[in-house]
């Protein structure tokens, strides 16, 4: 019989790899937190319209990645390739807006496109981000910004990632700088891939974001976005750089860094690392003030950012950041059968105190399992044998420093409750 496996582009996260999402998931949760910000958890599947909508037909996304199927009514449904449109289509459904001026939301979950699986990559990926609605004022930019900043830092990658940040601008500054990229591009038009030449007609600031080197020397001398901001622009974007310089965080302008989802506005920033080659881009985000009204929604500005996991991982073990899963406090050995009650009574109990307790339901021997308890990295070790259940006794290891010694079985509680406070 043949072997069942895994999908392509999708992967197990074995137990041997879970500690590492915990540990960026607990990072996650505990910044996001300290900065006001509430979880949010939506659908794995929404109507196809949402994504042709918001992240637009044009894109790579919508036209060639997405994951659709039609259900038994007739419903085009998909399996969500981001994010900001799930939580942006949900603020507009439970009237969010109405509740309260601002809302500061954050999530944490997997995502599906169909594109070439490559290493930190996958067609079943996970992100975690964060978005805010409500505020359009440059500060609300780099209160995002500077939680983007302080997860790197706590995960070990700030010392290693470049901000690169941009501004395109209003709608009216964007109508009137793709004009003159078109002018400035349209004589070299011949030269340009295949890709490139599609999107000068669909989204020709797309091909600003172009990897080819050839068309990255056509662009050189492309005019500049920020030649063609409104007053109101000019003013955030200075406001925004100006906050970023009072929080220390440091950046780079890149008049080229454009984002490749159809709705962002104004800001736009990506966090770009070291340790991850060629495919340097660990987290990006920006504005999109119109996307709430596109959506059906009552105008709101908004903004936020998003993050694939699996490249913040390589990139955290790149950057060389424990990410070892917990270890136990005690490995509880039982040697004979008629102990089996008082150690599971026992560890309970030393449970509910906090600490961290394995048991080997194998009755295997002594050596076999402290072998099993200094594998797994235990603190401790507690022996309860023949000798041990007739004394009413239990024998206690220290297996870092080999001290040993006898603990009444009624004391043991108090004895680790004193050990580890």
């Amino acid at each position: 019989m043949k072997q069942l496996r895994s999908i392509k582009g999708t992967h197990d996260i074995l137990p041997s790899e879970s500690n590492k999402w915990q540990k960026l998931e607990a990072i996650v949760n505990e910044v996001c937190e300290q900065y006001g910000y509430h979880e949010i958890r939506n659908p794995i599947f929404e109507g196809t319209g949402l994504f042709s909508r918001s992240v637009g037909e044009e894109t790579d996304i919508v036209s060639k990645e997405m994951y659709s199927w039609e259900d038994r009514d007739g419903t085009s449904l998909t399996l969500r390739p981001e994010l900001t449109a799930s939580v942006t289509r949900s603020f507009i459904q439970h009237n969010l807006g109405s509740q309260s001026p601002i809302h500061r939301l954050y999530y944490i979950g997997p995502l599906f496109r169909r594109e070439r699986p490559q290493k930190g990559r996958q067609r079943q990926f996970h992100q975690f981000g964060i978005e805010a609605f409500g505020a359009n004022n440059p500060e609300q930019d780099a209160e995002i910004i500077a939680i983007a900043w302080e997860i790197l830092s706590r995960c070990g990658l700030s010392d290693n990632a470049n901000l690169n940040i941009n501004s395109i601008g209003s709608r009216e500054c964007r109508n009137a700088y793709r004009n003159a990229l078109k002018d400035y591009i349209h004589p070299y038009l011949n030269e340009l891939s295949e890709t490139s030449q599609h999107r000068f007609n669909t989204n020709p600031l797309r091909i600003l974001d172009t990897k080819s080197e050839k068309e990255q020397a056509i662009l050189k001398d492309a005019p500049k976005i920020s030649e063609y901001h409104t007053q109101d622009d000019s003013i955030h974007f200075e406001s925004l750089i100006g906050f970023l310089r009072a929080m220390d965080i440091p950046f780079v302008i890149n008049h080229k860094l454009v984002r490749g989802l159809d709705y962002y506005t104004r800001t736009v920033f990506e966090f770009n690392s070291l340790k991850l080659g060629a495919q340097d881009a660990l987290l990006g985000g920006g504005r999109y003030d119109d996307l709430v009204e596109a959506l059906g929604g009552k105008p709101t500005p908004g903004i936020g950012f998003a993050a694939g996991m699996e490249r913040f991982i390589i990139a955290m073990e790149e950057s060389g950041l424990q990410l070892k899963g917990a270890t136990p406090d005690i490995y509880f050995v039982c040697l004979d059968e008629r102990g089996i009650a008082s150690t599971l009574n026992i560890s309970n109990k030393l449970r509910r105190i906090g600490l961290k307790v394995v048991l080997d339901p194998l009755r295997r021997s002594m050596k076999s399992q402290l072998r099993e308890a200094n594998k797994l990295e235990a603190k401790f070790a507690l022996i309860l044998g023949e000798t041990e259940i007739n004394d009413n006794t239990v024998s206690f290891k220290d297996l870092e420093k080999g001290i040993q010694k006898t603990i009444l079985q009624s004391e043991v509680i108090n004895f680790f409750d004193d050990l580890t406070n």
